[in-house]
């Protein structure tokens, strides 16, 4: 029965990033050849990443049931998103700063639970546009907490899972009455010459911090989207808020382990996370784990074709 349940995070791994790029193509008017080849190349590649994982995962399923500490993972993203979200939306502070401070002072304070509770703030992430209420989102949060449960052998160490996890919950809250997500004009692929340094320059960032100053992943992220959500918007007022949401993007690339994605790897999915913001920007507005879905497809992606150069250059005869 768990193992039933391992799959299906699995496949809420899968579905939530190939709903975000197909969304991504149902504007007519943003649809092109050239966006149409990126898209290609990121199913293809990333999809390499995933046949890989599940042959891993296929004899690494455990045969235990739902514990008390999964339900303490649960209420870990629930209390993860109702903070973010009110701290987003009724204390003004914006969804980049409020997930950042909430992942900081998971990090900081409560160790045992960061990643359930940093997962859940990127739930809370959501607009109220699109969850009005509480209960909306306490519907979509815990759909996250269960999928992050669920999840725990799939794609471990992989920089976006989290994000991608809690835009999985917010899709399945669509489903109730009031809830709709928010459409947009597509950015313009100019704007990718400024969005790819600063996105792999954040990915880095967060490397550094999390690994070489062993401050750990949710706090080395964290401190990049704080200082990002502060940053940019004083530097820029009217494209700093823009900026912080890609460099906060990155910095969930820089989440992933060493031994899934290498430092110039994680710089490689840093900058292609700047190419991805601009290609879904029509798609899920004001989601919530939309970003880190993001960053998963990068890391997926760069793994992928990482893969498929390995097993070519394993079967050219020197």
């Amino acid at each position: 029965m768990y193992g039933t349940i391992q799959r299906a995070g699995y496949v809420a791994l899968l579905v939530t990033p190939l709903a975000l790029l197909v969304a991504a193509l149902g504007d007519p008017t943003g649809v092109s050849a050239g966006r149409l080849s990126v898209e290609g190349g990121l199913f293809l590649a990333a999809g390499l990443t995933a046949v890989v994982e599940r042959e891993y995962i296929g004899g690494q399923l455990a045969a235990s049931e739902f514990t008390h500490r999964d339900g303490l993972d649960v209420a870990a993203v629930v209390a993860g998103a109702v903070g973010t979200y009110a701290m987003s939306v009724h204390a003004g502070l914006g969804p980049v700063l409020a997930s950042a401070a909430i992942g900081l002072v998971a990090g900081v304070a409560l160790p045992d639970i960061d990643v359930p509770v940093y997962c859940g703030s990127f739930v809370g992430m959501v607009s109220p546009s699109v969850l009005p209420t509480v209960e909306h989102l306490a519907v979509a949060a815990v759909v996250a907490g269960l999928a992050f449960v669920a999840a725990t052998e799939s794609f471990g160490g992989f920089g976006g899972k989290l994000g991608t996890l809690a835009l999985f919950g917010c899709l399945a809250a669509v489903a109730l009455p009031g809830v709709t997500f928010g459409t947009g004009a597509p950015i313009q692929w100019g704007r990718a010459s400024l969005f790819v340094p600063v996105a792999a320059v954040a990915a880095v960032a967060t490397v550094v911090l999390s690994v070489r100053f062993d401050l750990g992943a949710v706090v080395g992220s964290a401190l990049v989207g704080l200082v990002a959500g502060v940053a940019f918007p004083a530097l820029s007022p009217a494209a700093g808020g823009t900026l912080a949401a890609v460099a906060f993007c990155a910095s969930f690339v820089g989440m992933s382990s060493p031994d899934r994605l290498t430092t110039g790897h994680v710089g490689l999915a840093g900058g292609l996370c700047g190419l991805v913001f601009v290609l879904v920007s029509p798609a899920f507005v004001g989601a919530g784990g939309k970003l880190g879905t993001i960053a998963f497809v990068s890391c997926l992606t760069v793994a992928g074709v990482t893969e498929l150069r390995d097993t070519l250059a394993s079967r050219t005869p020197l």
